[in-house]
């Protein structure tokens, strides 16, 4: 196990650091502040990201899943060729199991419920996402309500993607109704804004590449 903060260089955005929550000779997991990029994007002003700063003191650190730039948790990467071609595969045949939690607005009714919409990229107004029921891939929500907030109209959930598609959690939210607390990119205008996107990466899952025993990591939202 190992503890410690990676922070970004001065030059950097004035963003949080990342804090190393787990360390071993297969991979490394982190807490990603909302703001920061997963991977680099293009240009220089997109350079710095999480796998960067986590190079910085792992190189051989590699990617083997994304966050949303605006979504903050857990974050895994594999340390080496070897390892990163072992979870990539994990990932890709979801033996891994992500759990997220959301503020979005409004009172869900359900208290559990499940999320069933094909989802597709909306290309004219990349990189929005869309529900297409005849075009789009099949994607699955399952979601729990921990508490409603009758005075502030808001509800706290419990997530978990069943598939991986972009901006998954956020376009089945708003598919029912019930768009991301901050949510500059789906949210409607009219709802009332935040500071940053209500979606946290809580615990990830998975079978460890090297032990096969099983490693649950947490991590507790900061909203």
């Amino acid at each position: 196990m190992h503890d410690g903060r990676v922070s970004a260089r001065p030059s950097l955005p004035p963003l949080p650091p990342l804090v190393i929550v787990h360390a071993d000779d297969a991979l490394v997991a982190v807490d990603k502040p909302a703001g920061l990029l997963s991977v680099p994007g293009r240009g220089a002003d997109k350079a710095d990201c999480a796998v960067s700063r986590i190079q910085a003191q792992f190189p051989e650190a590699q990617t083997v899943h994304r966050l949303d730039m605006a979504t903050s948790g857990l974050l895994l990467f594999a340390r080496g060729a070897t390892m990163q071609r072992a979870i990539s595969v994990m990932f890709e045949s979801r033996e891994v199991h992500k759990h997220y939690e959301a503020v979005v607005h409004g009172l869900v009714e359900q208290d559990l419920g499940e999320i069933d919409l094909p989802l597709l990229a909306d290309w004219p107004q990349r990189p929005r996402q869309k529900v297409d029921r005849l075009q789009g891939k099949p994607s699955l929500t399952h979601y729990r309500v921990l508490h409603r907030d009758t005075a502030a109209r808001a509800t706290r959930l419990a997530l978990q993607p069943l598939t991986g598609r972009t901006h998954q959690l956020r376009v089945h939210l708003l598919a029912i109704g019930h768009p991301i607390v901050g949510d500059a990119l789906y949210a409607p205008a009219e709802m009332p804004t935040v500071t940053r996107l209500m979606l946290h990466a809580t615990r990830l899952e998975l079978r460890h590449p090297l032990t096969s025993q099983t490693l649950a990591l947490t991590s507790r939202p900061a909203f």
